[in-house]
């Protein structure tokens, strides 16, 4: 069980390195949330008239998983490095 989660993961964490637009959200978020602002980004998310609400849950679950966010900045360092 824990194979596939890691595996998912993983496949998860080189999606988003490889897609510049989301890397640049994902690594935003990571910083926003590592200096306690991530707050003000659910502020302007909720605001924004131009996205759905699946998107905007997506975006707000995404963001309160300090965690995920964390993993993806440390892969998305770790991966540049190597390329």
């Amino acid at each position: 069980m824990l194979g596939l989660w890691l595996h998912h993961d993983i496949e998860s964490l080189e999606a988003i390195s490889q897609d510049d637009e989301a890397k640049r959200i994902f690594l935003r978020m990571a910083a926003l949330s590592r200096d306690g602002q991530i707050g003000s980004f659910l502020t302007e998310l909720a605001r924004d008239e131009d996205l759905d609400d699946e998107t905007k849950g997506t975006l707000r679950e995404l963001a309160e998983d300090n965690t995920f966010l964390l993993a993806v900045e440390d892969y998305v360092q770790r991966t540049d490095r190597l390329h």
